[in-house]
């Protein structure tokens, strides 16, 4: 699909009545004779094509006065690959709005970020999305209060101000206005606790456009994990988490229909940007058809993604860790970046309390990193002042990472350090900022794939190959990477 589905009626209108998941998030269908909105694949009978209006987001929907429809819950749609593919402002201001930073800073706080006025940001969005950003960021805190109300046992005041309300009327007008219905009502109709269900753990169902193949997604987790900081158990990716107002710990299952998703929080205000980030982790936004649609008209591609539909690319929950591994891994084995990272955290991450399982600290956040004595660092001298240099220039923010990033500056920025060559510029930028597009040309594993499958193995011809495969090489990664036995491309066990 593309930009501005909304308007094409009747490409909307057919994926309504053929009640099409892959569209779900795309697009909002509202009903003019009931006044609810719904997603494309809503199970109940589709309306009659006269009595359906297209918006580009709930909180359009929501700012026109529909309801969010009780059995298809619109508000838990995947969201719009189009803020993961693409770098423009629109979707780096949709990035940080799913981050929480218009609840934390507000709207001006959102335009400093991206260098914008509030003017200009509130207009793009309006234009786009039929919202300004505090009624996309209102429409967030709806969902992330629907959420505690269904799933907690908590104090009705103590979820207004979880979820980011400034006020428990307005909680209760808001809650009433999105879903008919009030707090305490919603908390009746909601699924009783399972048996067994730990006190202070939320139990949440993460979903995804279908085909997700998860072995290379969680193989590739599983198998760079830091000790302490992530682990494999018990057929889920666990691993900690630093948010805005403290931290976390997650554990993430895949399942045949969606993530399984099992978090505690110090905090339940980090709620919707801890669920935010484990989503961009496993880049459950995606739209798989789309990608291995384009891929697959390589004929030598073609049958990789036959035989394993629907790979994603592997992500990470925090940019400037995931920098500072990626530095790490430099040169060296899995195992040894793995070790020397362990070091790392030890030493310098933050202990947290994990009572079900090995987890014990947060990865150091760069300002500790950079008050390391370097000569502590057990790693040749070229790489202590690659990494001193990249944890310097993160702490004093001369270097920033984040979901807002302008890919092609930081790229830029990045290739300016010492010690950073194409490699470890564009792993930082598939893998830590999202780019879909960004490629490894020059990796070993990539040449090799290249070669047993009749592709180019010299990095110049392998590029100009893969030219048909844009905007999506980063995608194409992850099927070369899979045609090797290395542990990355499998489920553990």
């Amino acid at each position: 699909m593309q930009k501005g589905m909304h308007t094409q009626t009747e490409h909307c209108v057919r994926a309504v009545q053929a009640k099409d998941a892959r569209f779900d998030g795309w697009f909002y269908t509202a009903v003019l004779t009931t006044g609810i909105y719904c997603r494309p694949s809503c199970p109940v009978v589709a309306p009659k094509p006269g009595n359906m209006v297209f918006h580009p987001s709930a909180a359009a929907c929501q700012q026109a006065g529909f309801r969010a429809c009780k059995r298809c819950r619109p508000d838990a749609s995947p969201g719009s690959p189009e803020w993961n593919r693409r770098a423009d402002l629109v979707a780096r201001a949709m990035r940080l709005i799913a981050d929480g930073v218009v609840d934390r800073e507000g709207v001006p706080g959102l335009a400093a970020r991206l260098g914008y006025s509030t003017r200009q940001v509130e207009r793009q969005l309006l234009a786009e999305l039929g919202a300004g950003p505090l009624a996309l960021a209102r429409a967030q805190r709806a969902q992330t209060a629907r959420l505690l109300i269904e799933t907690t046992p908590l104090p009705m005041a103590e979820i207004a101000f979880a979820a980011g309300f400034s006020s428990i009327r307005t909680f209760n007008d808001t809650v009433r206005e999105v879903f008919a219905l009030a707090p305490s009502d919603l908390r009746t109709r909601a699924p009783r606790s399972t048996p067994g269900h730990t006190p202070g753990v939320l139990g949440l169902r993460l979903p995804f456009r279908a085909p997700l193949n998860p072995d290379n997604l969680f193989g590739h987790l599983a198998a760079t994990a830091v000790p302490g900081v992530e682990e494999w158990r018990d057929g889920a990716y666990r691993r900690t988490l630093r948010l805005p107002y403290g931290h976390g710990i997650v554990a993430l299952t895949p399942k045949s229909d969606h993530i399984g998703c099992r978090l505690t929080l110090s905090d339940l205000r980090d709620l919707p940007v801890a669920i935010s980030r484990c989503r961009r982790m496993l880049d459950l936004d995606a739209d798989p058809v789309a990608v291995d649609e384009q891929l697959g008209a390589d004929d030598l591609l073609a049958p990789l993604i036959a035989k394993a539909p629907g790979r994603r690319v592997p992500r990470t929950v925090d940019e400037a860790e995931f920098a500072v591994r990626a530095v790490l891994g430099q040169q060296v084995s899995t195992a040894a970046a793995r070790t020397h990272a362990a070091r790392l955290v030890t030493a310098h991450g933050e202990p947290v309390e994990d009572p079900e399982g090995g987890l014990t600290h947060l990865f150091p956040a760069p300002g500790a990193l950079a008050a390391v004595d370097p000569q502590s660092l057990a790693m040749p001298r070229t790489r202590r002042t690659t990494l001193t240099t990249l944890v310097r220039q993160l702490a004093d923010r001369s270097l920033h990472l984040g979901v807002e990033s302008d890919w092609e500056e930081a790229r830029a920025r990045l290739l300016a350090l010492p010690g950073f060559g194409p490699w470890t510029v564009d792993v930082i930028a598939m893998r830590a900022l999202g780019d879909p597009d960004a490629f490894l040309p020059t990796d070993l594993g990539i040449r090799r794939a290249a070669a047993e499958l009749g592709l180019p193995s010299t990095p110049a011809a392998l590029t100009a190959r893969a030219a048909a495969w844009r905007p999506w090489r980063a995608y194409a990664v992850q099927y070369l990477w899979a045609a090797d036995s290395h542990p990355i491309n499998f489920l553990p066990v």
